[in-house]
């Protein structure tokens, strides 16, 4: 991979680092012409991007992560064909998004034709995910592979160090169990610069916009993820999620996304901000186009028994009966969900309104069972979430960007701490939050065994079914509400996102005599412009008990199947 050299501005270092990103696309993948403007080519998705790849291309690129692996695994395409294709494609999203903060197209080439050779000689996979390329948020450690997160004070270090013998030779755990199932690693993707926020933003790569309308938002932490599956650059991705960031992306960008409870899956010598706050942890998770690509990521690194290599890493290997569970009773009893319409503080717009109010009604007519859920103690959740964000009072972010003096993009969640680091929480500190996160889950447990004398099925309800967002995106700058997730967070319960519709300007029109419900409401809903949201996509999350992702994607699936037939 190309280093680059030691300018003597923040700006000459982050021009250089991303135009040595750009040198390493082949000539021949390489877009003609000016990039049209949002305003001339909103959708750069579909028939916009099918003009730039040849039809064997689009056949392989248009695939979810099950189908490729059916093939790669059985001859019928290779491990480098494959690759070659995703490659292009990605090469193509990027120039258009601005996505990707590494590309390594020759190493991954160079390990699918390995793959190739094995499968020739032995007629078997290498592993359940033999030929499947698979992109990864830059926070993973990949050896020949730089990893800046979004800072310039990052380039050519370890994490903002130097000297330390990891640059560029460090892999992260699941990076080792990847491998070894077969996958092919082939890019990084951008996320904003001390990942926390809902947008994808740093100083480097520019601004990462939706490819299904670059007049929005991709989201974030995870939005480069985001924006290179939506493009189909990629067909199953690897994020994080402390606040919302595999969520939000895939929400806004059309995908099913997996936040698993801190624990389930090997984050272990992954890059982060203020690594060491454990009082509610970041989980990694997959992103892709359905949840059976979902589920093959997930089966395929717990087979790997990653206990044994992350001390974090709870010892559990994949339970069928939980899924089981979900497939006997979706037939022979009832299931049941609790539905949160809006949080008591934020109201949902009507794009989101109408995606929620169509998967109840879809449920009911399968004759299951659905409550209402209070939602009110979601604000709390968030202020929790937040002390434990402000730890440090910013030092750890503060002392990336002070490594390059680079200035901090707008817009971060840590506004307060814009221009210098605030106070620090100390020891009894820290302890009260804590006690306070655990008393906040007891009771929050409790309310949900409480539900099975409401339920009519005897038991609690399978899931919570709820908005990731007030809005379907947000235009560049403008996202700034994180309740709708925060919670999940704090509680450590997995969710899955289902992506369910589409905003329609003829349908979502405005509210008439809106009341808001606070002063933030108020704000918003100031924010929603039909045209400019048309054909942004909506979705829900189906949350569910901590360490109980088999069945949430169990029932992720089947929502997704009610509403989509």
């Amino acid at each position: 991979m190309a280093h680059v050299g030691s300018g003597s501005s923040w700006q000459e270092k982050a021009k250089e680092k991303n135009d040595s990103v750009l040198d390493l696309i082949p000539a021949e993948w390489r877009l003609q012409g000016p990039v049209p403007s949002a305003d001339e080519q909103r959708d750069v998705t579909g028939s916009y991007i099918r003009q730039s790849l040849d039809s064997r291309e689009i056949e392989i690129t248009e695939s979810d992560a099950v189908t490729i692996v059916e093939r790669t695994s059985t001859g019928k395409w290779t491990a480098e064909e494959v690759t070659r294709a995703f490659a292009h494609r990605a090469a193509l999203a990027h120039q258009l998004v601005h996505c990707l903060h590494e590309i390594f197209f020759k190493a991954a080439i160079d390990d699918a034709k390995k793959l190739d050779a094995y499968f020739s000689e032995h007629h078997t996979p290498v592993g359940p995910l033999h030929g499947l390329p698979i992109s990864l948020k830059d926070q993973f450690h990949i050896k020949d592979v730089e990893t800046h997160m979004g800072y310039v004070g990052w380039i050519n270090t370890f994490q903002g160090q130097t000297g330390t013998g990891k640059e560029r030779v460090f892999e992260s755990e699941m990076v080792k169990e990847l491998r070894k199932l077969g996958a092919v690693l082939y890019c990084k993707t951008s996320v904003p610069h001390s990942l926390m926020r809902g947008e994808t933003i740093n100083n480097i790569v520019g601004y990462t916009a939706n490819p299904k309308n670059r007049h929005l938002a991709c989201g974030g932490s995870s939005g480069g993820e985001g924006a290179l599956i939506a493009a189909k650059g990629s067909p199953l991705g690897f994020g994080t999620d402390i606040g919302g960031s595999i969520r939000i992306p895939s929400a806004f960008c059309g995908l099913y996304g997996l936040k698993p409870s801190t624990g389930r899956l090997p984050y272990e010598g992954m890059a982060n901000s203020m690594d060491g706050q454990n009082s509610a942890a970041s989980a990694v998770g997959p992103l892709g186009h359905s949840v059976p690509s979902l589920r093959l990521a997930v089966k395929a690194l717990l087979s790997q028994e990653p206990w044994n290599h992350d001390p974090g890493v709870n010892s559990m290997p994949w339970r069928q009966d939980l899924e089981q569970e979900v497939e006997d009773r979706k037939h022979s009893a009832q299931l049941a969900f609790a539905v949160i319409r809006n949080d008591g503080n934020v109201t949902p717009w009507p794009p989101i309104q109408r995606g929620i109010e169509d998967v109840i009604d879809k449920i009911k007519k399968a004759g299951h069972k659905v409550i209402e859920w209070d939602a009110s103690s979601h604000k709390q959740a968030h202020a929790l979430m937040s002390e434990t964000w402000r730890y440090d009072g910013g030092l750890d972010i503060h002392s990336a960007f002070k490594l390059s003096g680079e200035p901090m993009s707008p817009e971060l969640m840590y506004e307060e701490f814009e221009n210098a680091p605030g106070p620090q929480f100390n020891a009894t500190d820290i302890s009260r939050t804590n006690i306070a996160i655990r008393e906040f889950r007891k009771d929050y447990m409790e309310r949900w065994n409480a539900t099975k004398d409401s339920t009519g099925t005897g038991q609690p309800v399978d899931a919570i079914i709820a908005p990731l967002a007030p809005s379907p995106s947000s235009e560049p700058l403008k996202f700034r509400y994180y309740n709708y997730t925060t919670w999940v967070n704090l509680l450590d319960y997995p969710s899955c996102v289902v992506p369910v519709a589409s905003a329609d300007k003829s349908i979502d029109v405005p509210f008439s005599n809106f009341n808001p419900l606070s002063n933030t409401d108020a704000e918003l809903i100031g924010d929603y412009k039909p045209e400019i949201f048309h054909g942004a996509p909506v979705a829900v999350q189906v949350v569910g008990r901590r360490l109980q992702e088999e069945k949430v994607l169990a029932l992720a699936e089947y929502i997704s199947s009610l509403v989509h037939g």
